[in-house]
């Protein structure tokens, strides 16, 4: 049998460790591809803080750890709205249990008016009293009378909680526009 020299042995490492790094890569890759998506935004019913053509990063693995919040921009599939083919973006105003009312223009969460600093014009949608059925969301586009959204939606206006794909985490394209998304409503 004959021994390996200094040159087969590095070879075989150098080979191994390429090999490692290649398969390190590609299940980072995966790791990153089931976390997080990109998202282009369609549209102006997010708009002031969102415009048409601006990407977005979408963080699919928070809500594995807890459940959607108010304020929360999020991004889902758009089976309330008849359109599976496309995915939206909105708002969510009120959660699991809470009751919602769009009054005068105005958005009521148990009661409570909404602070939005977000929104540049009122409703003109009302929304009667309603409570939140469980793993249900109401969710609004930022710009009120440009968005098909809970308030408008023909069927029922809640968003089931399996829609939704993940939380819209930060906003990176145009690189003007960079902005992180996190807003609380309470």
């Amino acid at each position: 049998m004959r021994e390996k020299g200094p040159a087969t042995e590095r070879k075989t490492r150098r080979w191994r460790e390429i090999s490692q790094t290649v398969i390190l890569a590609g299940v980072m890759f995966l790791i990153v591809r089931v976390a997080f998506q990109n998202f282009r935004v369609q549209g102006d019913s997010m708009q002031p803080t969102l415009h048409n053509d601006e990407y977005v990063l979408v963080d699919k693995a928070e809500y594995w750890f807890h459940a959607p919040q108010r304020g929360d921009v999020v991004v889902f599939r758009a089976v309330p709205a008849d359109n599976p083919d496309r995915d939206f973006i909105k708002r969510i105003i009120a959660q699991p249990g809470d009751t919602v009312e769009i009054r005068g223009g105005r958005v009521y969460v148990n009661r409570r008016q909404v602070h939005e600093s977000y929104i540049t014009s009122l409703s003109v949608n009302s929304f009667a009293v309603r409570r939140v059925p469980e793993n249900s969301y109401f969710v609004l586009g930022d710009n009120r009378n440009n968005s098909f959204d809970s308030s408008r939606w023909p069927r029922t206006p809640w968003l089931a909680r399996r829609y939704i794909i993940g939380r819209a985490w930060i906003s990176y394209w145009p690189l003007n526009e960079l902005t992180s998304l996190t807003i609380r409503i309470f």
